[in-house]
């Protein structure tokens, strides 16, 4: 090559044109070489098999899967499982993959080998299937070995499923049993808190309240019946007032009868004042039945003045039949007297209790918002721990639902849509076209190549401007290269026997690639 020349175009065609043949040669030697550079790759089989998700054949809303997760992350859980080493290794053993390769390499590059180029897996897209596929050297090996992985992936979903759900219900059994124990200790503490304030709480204000009603209109009625009861006492008393004789007579010490003026109104004045007095005890001076019993005494008080200023009556020792029949009325009016005064201790008892009772229970009434405020607070804590308890309790009938589901095989499963086919071409078609392809394209470079060097190894002036570019010289005269007819048509035949030949080898080159693709 001269220095410092430049090509334009025109001169790289020409440059193409005259050196064809060095190029067409090299590109039809690798052509020609490329059915065998093709045959020497290794045929690949690639068996497939197709999985399908079959949905959960029972309603969502009778039986909800305690499975949650997607059929994609559990699709790559499971893959993580069936691609482990130990998996791999034992389906290595058991169908004898790779002999030569296992007297080389080391089990761990053979399990990556057979992971990362010769195992395919399509995960599944709206179609809700994915793939599996094997390749091998053997067709029946990788049909053989792609039904194992089809295989390995329905069972392993399966117990997957299964071992999610069993966990989930054992889980939630725990659950629940701690839950209910934290429920019967609470619920002791209410009855213990229920039995200590017992009458105080606030269920029980309204039967409080009926008690102290009641309670109060058994005290009406025993004040109304005592007042019955002391009005005829004080009727009785009257009576036997009037009952009295006016005088008795005694015998005195020396024998001589002493007569002594009794009035009759004397006994019941007497028994007036002290009733009075007790009266005066228990309630206040403006009470009225205080007052009723002044008048009476008042009363009485009169009529023993007006008694006192009678004359005495002459004493006679022998009581006659009126006055026998007088002291036996006398006698029952006392009786009656007697029994009305018990009477009214056993009512005054009774109110006693009665008041006592009663201040008790509005005791528990007052005491009935302290219990609510704390019943309030126990009974928040309860009502918390039974909603936790019932709800779980829920969940784990249906996760032994979910549980059944799975143990029976009605939920979410894969299914073999299509099975391991036998592959009747190698898969790695491409790669033997893609070797054809490179071996073609090597002769052509290499055509290139010859060329290129061809015209870097030429120094030869060719040009008036390369002369004048290279030695600064002007050119004074051209001498034409002279040849006779002869040398000019023995040139021609060498152009077209060469032409013929390189004709003859590039068409026999295509057309044992032609024929070698059509065999294959």
């Amino acid at each position: 090559m001269l220095p410092g020349k430049t090509y334009t175009p025109n001169d790289i065609k020409s440059i193409l044109w005259r050196g064809r043949w060095w190029i067409l040669l090299p590109f039809a030697v690798g052509l020609a070489l490329a059915p065998f550079i093709s045959a020497r790759v290794p045929k690949l089989y690639r068996s497939e098999t197709v999985l399908m998700v079959i949905p959960q054949r029972i309603p969502d809303s009778y039986v909800r899967s305690t499975v949650t997760a997607s059929v994609q992350d559990r699709l790559f859980s499971i893959s993580d499982q069936i691609l482990s080493r130990t998996r791999l290794e034992r389906i290595i053993t058991e169908f004898n993959l790779y002999p030569q390769e296992r007297q080389v390499l080391t089990m761990e590059d053979i399990v990556a080998r057979m992971r990362s180029r010769d195992i395919n897996l399509q995960p599944p897209g709206r179609e809700q299937s994915f793939r599996v596929s094997y390749t091998s050297a053997d067709p029946a090996t990788a049909q053989r070995v792609a039904a194992r992985l089809a295989s390995m992936f329905i069972d392993e979903n399966l117990r997957e499923r299964e071992k999610l759900a069993e966990s989930t219900s054992v889980f939630l059994e725990s659950q629940l049993a701690e839950a209910k124990v934290r429920l019967l200790e609470h619920e002791k503490k209410l009855e213990q808190y229920r039995l200590k304030n017992s009458g105080e709480l606030p269920s029980q204000q309204g039967a409080n309240l009926q008690a102290i009603q009641n309670a109060r209109m058994q005290l009406q009625s025993i004040s109304e019946s005592m007042n019955r009861a002391r009005e005829r006492r004080l009727l009785l008393e009257r009576q036997l007032a009037d009952a009295l004789p006016p005088a008795t007579v005694k015998t005195g010490k020396d024998g001589k009868p002493i007569v002594l003026r009794m009035l009759p109104s004397e006994g019941p004045l007497a028994e007036a004042q002290k009733k009075l007095e007790e009266y005066k005890l228990r309630y206040t001076p403006n009470h009225p039945d205080v007052r009723a019993l002044e008048r009476t005494i008042r009363d009485l008080e009169e009529r023993v003045k007006a008694e006192a200023a009678l004359p005495l009556p002459p004493p006679d020792t022998r009581p006659t039949p009126e006055q026998i029949a007088q002291e036996k009325g006398v006698r029952d009016l006392r009786f009656q007297i007697d029994d009305i005064d018990r009477q009214l201790k056993a009512s005054q008892d009774e109110t006693q209790q009665l008041r006592t009772e009663l201040s008790g229970y509005q005791a528990r009434i007052e005491a009935a918002p302290i219990r609510e405020s704390e019943l309030v607070e126990l009974t928040r804590d309860y009502n918390t721990l039974q909603e936790i308890y019932t709800g779980l309790l829920s969940k784990q009938e249906d996760s032994k639902l979910a549980a059944n589901l799975e143990r029976r095989q009605i939920g979410e499963q894969f299914r073999i849509l299509d099975p391991a086919s036998f592959p009747l071409r190698p898969s790695n078609q491409k790669d033997r076209l893609v070797a054809m392809f490179a071996a073609s394209f090597i002769g052509l470079a290499l055509g290139f190549l010859l060329v290129a060097l061809g015209e870097l190894r030429d120094s030869s002036f060719k040009l008036e401007q390369d002369i004048q570019r290279t030695l600064d010289l002007p050119v004074l005269a051209l001498v034409p290269v002279m040849t006779s007819d002869r040398e000019r048509q023995a040139q021609r035949w060498r152009a077209i026997a060469f032409n013929l030949a390189g004709t003859i080898v590039l068409a026999s080159s295509v057309v044992f690639v032609a024929f070698w693709s059509l065999r294959s």
